[in-house]
Order: structure tokens, then sequence, then C-alpha cells
């Protein structure tokens, strides 16, 4: 059905679930997955002093963590006997998302939630709402 699917990979406890959904796409076709994860570029405007040195290593610690993620995600797809590629990027998360699955023509997003609702997601919006009403293409929102 699909021949090109994105894994957007962002927190621990929905990895999971989207490796699950997106091995129940792939397993029975020659699908291409590729698990993205995205982090920020910035960590905070807002506060009055920070050494240089420690908005740095903060940034690194995050590529690092990011890394480690798709790493472990990949490890998970590969042992169920699917090749996924991974990719990371920087930068505010739903545009970043955006534009990797159309600038590589992806057919489907798979993405989580983190289940905000209401008043929160209004306030503070939401990766998964922002990416499923912009796509070019089909987007799976796992809870």
């Amino acid at each position: 059905m699909f021949e090109k699917i994105m894994v957007a990979i962002d927190q621990a406890e929905i990895t999971n679930k989207l490796l699950d959904a997106a091995f129940e796409m792939a397993r029975y076709k020659q699908t291409q997955v590729t698990l993205v994860n995205v982090s920020q570029e910035f960590v905070s405007n807002g506060m009055t002093y920070i050494p240089e040195h420690f908005l740095e290593e903060m940034l690194n610690e995050m590529e690092k963590a990011s890394l480690e993620q798709l790493q472990q995600a990949k490890s998970k797809l590969l042992s169920a006997g699917i090749n996924p590629e991974t990719v990371q990027l920087q930068g505010d998360p739903a545009h970043e998302l955006l534009n990797y699955a159309r600038d590589t023509e992806q057919q489907l997003i798979i993405i989580g939630s983190r289940g905000l609702r209401g008043i929160k997601e209004m306030m503070l919006g939401s990766v998964s709402h922002k990416v499923s009403q912009l796509s070019s293409c089909p987007v799976l929102i796992v809870h």
C-alpha cells in the first residue's frame, strides 16, 4: 500500500507503539521506513544569564539523546526484519517533519500524540495536530 513511510520518533513512552504500527504497515511489502527525530535548535529565550558553554553542552546532550532514540528504534525494527533509515533534524518539529516528508516524497507519516486536549492544545500547540493538518500525505496518529 505505502512504499515510503516516515516514523516521527519523539517520546520514549509511545515509541514502541509507533514502531509496532510501522512494522504492521511495512511487513508485507517492500517498504522504505525512515525514522526521524527532531531536536530543538534552541533551549530557552527567557533566561537572564546562562553561560555560553552551558547552552552548547545542553544542545550537544539533546543531539546525543536524539541519536540514541533513533538507534534504539532502528534496533527494534532490525530485529523484526525491517532495515530503516534514520534521520536527525533540528528546528521546529512540525515544520521540519513536514518539509522532510515533502522533500523525500513520503507516502505516510506515523506520529505519536501526547494527548493534549482543549485549552492546553490550543495554547501549547500540538506537533501531531499541525502535521496532520498541513501534510500532503496521510498521517497516522498513534495514541
